[in-house]
């Protein structure tokens, strides 16, 4: 009987295998070397979000570690102006707005001749050395992130600072564009030292691009660094003005972000356009002789219309909406 039994249970096993072959599945993108995203990463004209999405929740901080070689701290002239970076960084303060940049620059080197990578936790500043960490927090939601300073920038606005998309995504930021933050240096040695360890002597450090050694030295001359063109968020004017919103007149709308990256401010315009069927657009404008991109909703017939919007902007964390005439 436990013979029958068994014979049954194995035609059946058998059976079952031949009906329900499992169905193909696309090949995995390969991983690039060294950094996030695919193997066959072609590099986009203008700057813009990821293809990829990584869980930004899961990626760390960077770590705080003693730099014991020679800073990139030399002077450096761009667009006509000679920037002084500072000798040390570590009790550095400022508040301003931040900015991030992405895909037209990964994978791309770093003026300290680090690679790129949109997904790392790194920072492009004008005046700190590099490398150099530091703290930067929110304004308007108190987040913060520990970020490692290895690129300069943005030189084409009024931006303190350019942060990497994911610093930017976990700052709740990446969909507007921009936020106002604040700055602090950090001591490696003291960030250890108040988690009761010793600073390690060395870590994993960050890839190298080819071919760009990072420059050391503080007295060397000054350098002619040349940023790739439009690098890092800010258009400035003279340039066309070029609407993509309908003629809207007079009436209600709700504003939901402004931005000097036409990319970020596309970005979030899809978002809202997938979620709601109210009539969302660009509208460019200049201001302090900055290009800005602002992303309407409307025209809106109802304050009970607008209400509802609201809060179903908010809802999904795409920003705080405001309410403005058209223009």
């Amino acid at each position: 009987m436990n013979a029958r039994l068994l014979a049954a249970a194995a035609v059946a096993a058998f059976v079952a295998g031949c009906s329900s072959s499992p169905a193909p599945q696309a090949p995995a993108p390969t991983p690039s070397k060294g950094i996030s995203g695919p193997g066959d990463y072609t590099r986009p004209h203008k700057d813009g979000a990821p293809w990829w999405d990584v869980d930004v929740s899961r990626i760390p901080d960077a770590t705080p570690v003693p730099h014991n070689g020679p800073f990139k701290a030399n002077p450096y002239t761009v667009l006509g102006k000679t920037y002084y970076p500072i000798g040390d960084g570590r009790r550095y303060q400022e508040t301003g707005i931040a900015s991030w940049y992405g895909t037209k620059f990964h994978g791309q080197p770093t003026a300290n001749g680090e690679k790129y990578d949109l997904y790392g936790m790194s920072a492009a500043h004008k005046t700190l050395p590099l490398p150099s960490y530091v703290r930067v927090t929110s304004l308007d939601n108190g987040k913060s992130v520990v970020l490692r300073v290895n690129d300069r920038g943005p030189f084409y606005s009024d931006r303190i600072i350019d942060l990497s998309f994911a610093a930017a995504k976990k700052l709740g930021y990446a969909e507007t564009g921009t936020a106002r933050v604040k700055v602090e240096g950090i001591d490696p040695e003291q960030w250890w030292a108040e988690r009761g360890q010793k600073a390690p002597l060395v870590l994993a450090q960050p890839q190298k691009a080819a071919g760009q050694p990072a420059k050391t030295g503080l007295s060397q001359p000054v350098e002619q660094y040349t940023p790739p063109p439009m690098q890092h968020a800010g258009a400035t004017v003279p340039v066309e003005i070029e609407r993509n919103a309908p003629s809207t007149g007079s009436g209600m709308f709700l504003q939901v972000g402004a931005f000097a990256n036409p990319d970020a401010a596309q970005l979030l315009r899809d978002k809202l356009s997938s979620m709601t069927q109210a009539p969302v657009f660009v509208s460019s404008v200049v201001r302090q002789e900055q290009v800005l991109h602002r992303v309407r909703l409307g025209p809106i017939s109802s304050a009970d219309e607008a209400a509802r919007l609201e809060q179903t902007v908010r809802l999904a964390n795409l920003g705080n909406p405001r309410r403005v005439q058209g223009d």
